[in-house]
């Protein structure tokens, strides 16, 4: 039976990286009493942390409650300010992710490390290609090896020689986690590593990650997907405000308790009932017979004020395109789009986002097609609104640090 409250955070650290839990044999890694400070900042307070050999370790938190910060410490890309490391039982100095990958550490970071304009085999042997008598790289071979990788993992659908630029999204994160796992790694950490997969891809990958555990290697698993981490850990480590809250085993815990552990707050607080929403004669959306190229044929729907549309389907079948067809991205669209029953032409984002529309896009690839990474929170934040904080073309700055802070309080 589950607990009905959440459980003794020190009681379950002891039993978690006791001998006993480890059949005798020392964690393969281990943070204790880890500390980092960003200024005032405190990304990570006192955190103990271990990880046995053949278990699938998951990390579980709210944004900026310190996963991130501690895999980065795990990995050597960050130092810790106070506490030690330990791998195989010995204390670890990991300064870099050079140190890391010696001792068999290699993670797959959020941040997609891909160089878009090489194809999938010359990524994923970016740091050692096979080379032919002659020294130069045998892109033969690289293709020959990556097609026997991909077949080894189940990674069938991949191909070795498409560009990465013209790959989905899952399909980038796929080529990420392949590049990690020919590594041969001791421990793989995963960092939001399925939060672009398709259902049958995150099977592919869990099916790589029991493979690993049963040949004694360990996995650092970090998802937002609680089905996810319920169906593949064995064990469960929550962190709230750079700090770690609870330790235990996969199963003993409730899902509501676990919530309760990373918000602070109970679950209902969290979840309000749906709303009610009327259904109006006049759909506020409608589109008719759209279509565009090859990718959009023939399509039909509707949606009413209040009400949300889901859309299903495969990655890369058109759900995209459908969208950037709404937004005014794409050009020589078949059918109609209709708004509060007119017919309308959406020529540009800009158009699309107008008063008399009203559309807003959050595109699949935040990255690359959402935000201007070299700009600030606040200056990505009113890009697209400008013109409301202007007056003969100079920005009113006053203003738009206070539409800022608003939308940053309704958020």
């Amino acid at each position: 039976m589950l607990p009905a409250h959440p459980i003794d955070i020190d009681d379950e650290l002891a039993m978690a990286t006791s001998p006993e839990q480890t059949n005798g044999r020392p964690p393969l890694i281990e943070a204790l009493e880890v500390s980092k400070y960003y200024g005032g900042v405190t990304a990570l307070d006192k955190v103990n942390f271990s990880c046995r050999p053949g278990s699938i370790h998951a990390l579980i938190g709210e944004n900026g409650a310190g996963k991130s910060t501690l895999i980065k410490i795990l990995t050597g890309v960050v130092t810790p300010d106070s506490g030690t490391l330990k791998v195989d039982g010995q204390p670890a100095s990991l300064t870099s992710p050079v140190d890391a990958g010696q001792l068999g550490i290699v993670p797959v970071f959020q941040e997609l490390s891909l160089l878009p304009d090489l194809t999938v085999a010359e990524n994923i042997f970016i740091t050692n290609p096979p080379r032919n008598r002659l020294g130069l790289i045998d892109r033969k071979a690289i293709n020959r090896q990556t097609h026997q990788l991909f077949d080894s993992f189940g990674f069938h659908h991949l191909d070795p020689e498409a560009l990465i630029t013209e790959l989905p999204l899952a399909q980038r994160q796929m080529v990420e986690i392949a590049t990690a796992l020919s590594r041969q790694p001791r421990l793989l950490i995963l960092d939001e590593g399925t939060s672009a997969l398709t259902l049958r891809d995150v099977k592919l990958v869990f099916q790589v990650l029991e493979k690993m555990r049963n040949e004694n290697r360990s996995v650092v698993f970090i998802s937002h997907r609680m089905d996810e981490i319920e169906e593949i850990a064995d064990t469960i480590t929550i962190f709230r405000d750079g700090r770690h809250v609870g330790v235990f085993p996969a199963g003993t815990v409730s899902h509501d308790d676990m919530v309760h552990m990373m918000i602070g707050r109970k679950l209902e607080q969290v979840f309000p009932d749906k709303p009610t929403y009327k259904m109006e004669e006049t759909p506020l959306l409608a589109v008719k017979d759209l279509g565009w190229e090859h990718l959009l044929h023939d399509i039909n729907f509707s949606l009413n004020q209040g009400e949300i549309l889901g859309l299903g389907g495969l990655d890369g079948q058109g759900q995209g395109e459908l969208l950037f067809a709404l937004f005014g991205v794409l050009r020589n669209l078949r059918g109609e789009i209709l708004i509060d029953g007119q017919p309308t032409k959406i020529k540009s984002p800009a158009a699309a986002s107008e008063a008399g529309i009203g559309l807003a896009l959050i595109p699949e690839d935040r990255k690359t097609e959402g935000l201007l990474l070299p700009m600030s929170v606040g200056n990505n934040i009113t890009m697209s609104t400008l013109d409301r904080w202007a007056r003969l073309g100079i920005l009113n700055n006053r203003q738009e640090k206070a539409a800022i802070q608003r939308m940053v309080e309704q958020l």
